[in-house]
């Protein structure tokens, strides 16, 4: 059980948001990191090291067994998903915040790229859902259909009492490993602004500051089980295509017997939608009451569509060195951040240009090298690539994590922390901080950015990566 910090949880009924939203997911990991750089502190309280992260050469089947009783202890019981209230997570989330007007706000899918942005304009980032998982006792990650029983089961419950809600179950022993098949992954996305969310900018944003909406607009197949429950085999963020799911595929052996399952028990559902918005993008309901609220308020509303996610990051890459450079900097240090490795309040510390990638996959990292080729040479490039705990054949390999760093003219640094028994430990948030603490301050931290100065960049560099900023 983790600790519940005082002043972060809201009063209310229901379990406190720290229980529900999953540790380690991208909007809870997003959110801590944007609010600890907005008070001007790191993420050296943040993460915690998975239990085999100190025996790289621990055989598999005990890995995936510590593994599996790790997710248990953390994974909500049947009992407690229906004491789950969407509520009480929005209030948690705007709490971390600082009690201050900003000039502007960022909403919507997780990017890391996202929060980099937020702390160059000074503004909080919020989520338009949050992950959770929840106990599956008798899973086997080979069996989809299974999943997808015994998650519907648990999605009626937690949407009886939480109308306002959709869930996305995803089964994917591509990106999550052995935890599939004993947890039941479960991505609530807000059809409506929460009130929560209302209430906080209302009391919190200047007159007239803009509200940034961040879509996520990759698709994948999904089935449409029921009311306000859907369901998904495999996910972007695994590298993989959705092809690469089926029973016959070459690719989905590899992964079912890396993690201890059978590719001939291997049966999804057949799926109803073949191409609609995939987990992390935002609920059509969300951005209509989101745009409905600024209008009512006199906020400008301005959308960032991302067709994927290299696109926002290489946007907010350059944005970085272009204020950097604007503040009499030289903006050649880049971090290459990767999952959880980040810290916002590190890298402007430093003065550094952030790129992160969304995992560690062959897909995301071909992208950064892809960026680097084509941008102005770095003096230095830093590397954290996060051990994804997991073996997939979409992974990148630390030769082509390596070439990366390869791309700095003087300095070219791979940690060694996280490259030692990669990809199968588990790295903290921390260790990023532990990282870029050593690099030399560049102070002060340049005014920050006005928003749209910012979104005029990004719609002037983003353009030819597809990125759209209407």
């Amino acid at each position: 059980m983790h600790k519940v910090h005082k002043g972060l949880t809201a009063d209310g009924a229901g379990l406190a948001g720290d229980r529900v939203v999953a540790v380690g997911s991208a909007a809870r990991v997003l959110v801590a990191a944007t609010a600890r750089a907005l008070r001007g502190t790191d993420c050296a309280d943040l993460g915690h090291a998975g239990p085999m992260s100190r025996f790289p050469g621990t055989p598999e089947p005990v890995r995936r067994a510590a593994v599996t009783r790790a997710a248990g202890r953390v994974a909500l019981t049947a009992a407690q998903v229906d004491e789950v209230d969407a509520g009480r997570v929005a209030r948690w989330f705007v709490d971390q915040y600082p009690r201050r007007r900003y000039p502007g706000v960022l909403i919507g899918s997780p990017h890391g790229a996202a929060a980099h942005l937020a702390v160059a304009l000074g503004v909080p980032w919020l989520p338009a859902g949050f992950e959770m998982t929840a106990h599956w006792t008798d899973g086997a990650v080979d069996r989809p259909a299974e999943a997808l029983e015994h998650g519907a089961a648990l999605a009626t419950r937690l949407l009886a009492a939480n109308a306002d809600l959709h869930l996305r179950q995803v089964h994917c022993p591509a990106s999550r490993g052995p935890l599939t098949g004993v947890t039941v992954s479960l991505t609530a996305a807000w059809q409506a602004l929460p009130a929560a969310y209302g209430q906080f900018l209302a009391d919190r944003l200047a007159p007239g500051a803009p509200v940034v909406l961040v879509r996520d607009a990759r698709t994948w197949p999904v089935l449409e089980h029921g009311p306000r429950h859907s369901f998904q085999v495999g996910c972007p963020a695994s590298g993989l295509d959705p092809v690469d799911f089926h029973p016959d595929s070459h690719v989905l052996r590899q992964v079912l017997r890396s993690v201890g399952g059978d590719a001939a028990r291997w049966e999804p559902p057949q799926v109803s939608v073949p191409s609609g918005y995939a987990e992390h993008g935002v609920d059509s309901g969300f951005e209509g009451s989101a745009r409905d609220w600024a209008a009512r308020r006199e906020h400008p509303l301005h959308r960032v569509l991302v067709p994927r996610p290299a696109a926002l990051s290489a946007g907010v890459a350059d944005l970085y060195r272009r204020w950097l450079r604007g503040a009499g900097k030289t903006g050649d240090r880049l971090v290459v951040e990767c999952g959880r490795l980040l810290d916002p309040w590190q890298v402007v510390r430093a003065g550094l240009v952030p790129y992160w990638c969304e995992n560690a996959t062959r897909r995301s990292v071909d992208e950064a090298e892809w960026w680097l080729a084509g941008s102005e040479p770095f003096t230095s490039v830093d590397v954290l690539p996060e051990p994804p705990g997991v073996r997939s054949p979409a992974l990148a390999g630390l030769p082509q994590w390596l070439a990366v760093a390869g791309f700095g003219r003087r300095r070219r640094a791979l940690d060694r922390t996280s490259a030692r028994g990669y990809p199968v430990t588990s790295v903290p948030t921390r260790r990023a901080t532990e990282v870029l603490r050593s690099q030399p301050y560049d102070l002060p931290v340049p005014p920050p950015l006005r928003a749209t100065e910012a979104l005029a960049a990004l719609r002037d560099s983003g353009r030819h990566q597809g990125l759209l900023v209407s």
